[in-house]
């Protein structure tokens, strides 16, 4: 059985969190390998609906080892009162189904505060992160200032590794007109959080290289969506990680002949969250959603998990996905969200760019020109009945059928599982992606 690298093939919120869960019963260890808790996922599973930021989908199937994994950044107080919250709607949680890699990074109170400070005065320039540290936490991780979680298990240790990071922080905040952080205040902090995670730190490399030794199954979950990558996405409108599927072997420490099949996750249509460029957005002349966009809106439910942000709306991108397909080497696509198009009479789908006249295959590596492309669109007839539940092909009008392979041809690359409701068994498998 091979190994399956779960990846957004969008900008994020592509319903990752239901075929996590759909997989995670076929898989023997879940892994989360980058982000944060800025990044959320809903699973419903028998009516009752879970949210989750830090904690793998696979936590809530009994059974299973989650891992997080040590690209992931790690806010403490936020992981223990996940566990708290889980725990509490009926889920075991414990250090024997939870494992957290001793060398993932933390993010701090002065993370966060550092995050809000920078958007509140970045004006027109805000790049529309969620305010909770993920930023900042990373560029402490690639400045060797970082607390780390193994740090947790000695704090009698922490001094010197404090002195470096306020060195740094403390500049900053005297700089912005803040209150200095206290060493010893956050020493408390940490001495504190610390005797409720460190029992779930572990080597966490070790467990999966053993575990893959075995035979098992491991499921690699990402978080946000390759068009979030801070190489390969919108930059500098993206987040602070490398969200492609070649991460899931450097986040979470295992070779890249481990990872297996690579599934990208899109919607039917597209969504983003925050600033950035989104060519086809829709829009009215006021810069409002339009008629299309409001419906979409409000029939996909597009708010954010964590932050109830309002999703902005768009016909599906197949430059964008296509693109994604080849940086991230994506193997089949997972299309969600099919029944949210139904009561439409038309439907478009952008096969290119008009780039000041130019037409181009591709987003511009460019800020100013990703904010000038312009989509070109071909439009596909509407099947005005119901997708909502089905879970074969036979079901599905023939219009929704010709919108699946349309979108295959301009991708290039087949569709494999199609969700058509938040519902886990509401799928339609083409191919399994444990399959080897």
């Amino acid at each position: 059985m091979a190994n399956v690298v779960v990846v957004g093939a969008q900008w994020g919120d592509e319903g990752k969190g239901k075929i996590v869960d759909w997989l995670s019963e076929r898989a023997d260890i879940v892994v989360r390998f980058q982000g944060g808790h800025n990044a959320g996922h809903t699973l419903v599973i028998n009516g009752v609906t879970y949210k989750l930021a830090l904690l793998p989908s696979g936590v809530v199937r009994g059974g299973k080892l989650s891992i997080i994994g040590n690209g992931v950044v790690v806010d403490p107080w936020h992981l223990a009162a996940e566990i708290d919250g889980i725990r509490k709607q009926g889920v075991d949680v414990t250090p024997e189904n939870l494992k957290l890699a001793e060398n993932a990074t933390l993010i701090l109170p002065l993370h966060r505060e550092l995050d809000q400070l920078r958007e509140a005065s970045a004006g027109g320039q805000k790049i529309g992160t969620t305010g909770r540290g993920i930023g900042p936490a990373y560029e402490d991780k690639v400045g060797r200032r970082a607390i780390r979680a193994q740090d947790l298990r000695k704090p009698e240790n922490l001094g010197p590794k404090v002195d470096r990071l306020l060195v740094h922080h403390n500049a900053l905040r005297s700089g912005l007109g803040q209150p200095l952080i206290s060493k010893d205040a956050l020493i408390a902090e940490l001495t504190e959080i610390g005797a409720k995670i460190t029992p779930y730190i572990d080597c966490t490399w070790d467990l999966l290289d053993r575990a893959r030794r075995a035979g098992k199954r491991i499921l690699f979950e990402g978080a946000q969506g390759a068009l979030l990558d801070v190489d390969h996405g919108t930059y500098p409108y993206v987040t602070s990680s490398n969200t492609v599927a070649a991460q899931a072997a450097a986040g979470s420490g295992v070779g890249p002949r481990a990872i297996g099949t690579i599934l990208g996750l899109a919607k039917a249509y597209t969504t983003r969250v925050g600033s950035g460029p989104f060519p086809t957005e829709l829009l009215d002349e006021h810069g409002e959603p339009d008629a299309i966009g409001r419906l979409l809106g409000e029939r996909g439910k597009e708010f954010g998990v964590n932050t109830g942000r309002r999703r902005r709306c768009g016909w599906f991108d197949a430059v964008l996905v296509r693109q994604v397909v080849k940086v991230s080497g994506i193997d089949g696509i997972a299309l969600t969200k099919l029944d949210i198009l139904d009561p439409l009479p038309e439907i478009k789908i952008c096969v290119a760019y008009d780039l000041d006249g130019e037409r181009i295959d591709r987003l511009p590596a460019g800020m100013n020109q990703q904010a000038r492309v312009k989509p070109i669109y071909e439009t596909l007839e509407g099947w005005n009945a119901s997708t909502a539940g089905k879970r074969s092909w036979a079901g599905l009008p023939a219009q929704a059928i010709k919108y699946v392979k349309r979108i295959e041809e301009l991708i290039e690359c087949p569709v494999t599982l199609l969700s058509t409701s938040p519902e886990r068994d509401d799928t339609i498998l083409v191919k399994d992606p444990f399959a080897d």
